[in-house]
């Protein structure tokens, strides 16, 4: 978290120095998932959900994960194919979730992954959702425009995040919708 604590010491998300404090002190205070599970919360509670979006989209989760030069090889040999295509073609490549092109310039992607809270979900440990699971996912939105981006050769925006109770909905239970930006 100290990196994220780094961006959001940046004048263009405009956090006060009293709540940059708060979230020093989260980092002074606890340690590993504790941590990221407290400076989360804080986020959530203090900061408006577009400077979290916009903070998620330079430091989502699973940012970097050692598939860069694919994903950017992938854009550059495809660049000249339309963004539907390309599309297709990633989930194919990549063996990945697919997004939808849809008609007013977004993207929407039906979202699961095999770790964190879909694997508590699936062995009954939560019948409820965590406080926290929006900005678990808004963090893990971050991280799957990171990848489209790179692997699509477009930049994306974080438009929404819909995350449905994971007792009801443990296959697909968020929505992220990212928009295409020019």
């Amino acid at each position: 978290m100290t990196t994220m604590l780094k961006e959001m010491k940046k004048t263009k998300y405009g956090i006060s120095q009293k709540k940059l404090d708060n979230f020093e002190r989260i980092i002074q205070k606890y340690e590993g998932n504790e941590c990221d599970e407290m400076f989360m919360k804080a986020m959530n509670e203090q900061l408006s959900k577009e400077q979290r979006f916009h903070l998620y989209e330079t430091q989502g989760g699973c940012n970097g994960t050692g598939y860069d030069k694919q994903r950017k090889a992938f854009a550059h040999e495809n660049a000249h194919i339309p963004l539907a295509e390309r599309i297709d073609l990633f989930a194919k490549t990549f063996g990945r979730w697919k997004p939808v092109l849809n008609d007013d310039n977004t993207l929407t992607l039906n979202f699961k992954c095999s770790h964190g809270y879909y694997k508590r979900a699936k062995e009954g440990k939560y019948t409820t959702p965590p406080a926290n699971i929006e900005a678990y996912f808004e963090r893990c939105a971050g991280g799957r425009l990171y990848e489209l981006q790179k692997a699509l050769g477009i930049k994306l925006r974080i438009k929404s995040v819909d995350v449905s109770p994971l007792n009801e909905n443990v296959e697909n239970p968020v929505v992220f919708i990212f928009e295409i930006v020019d």
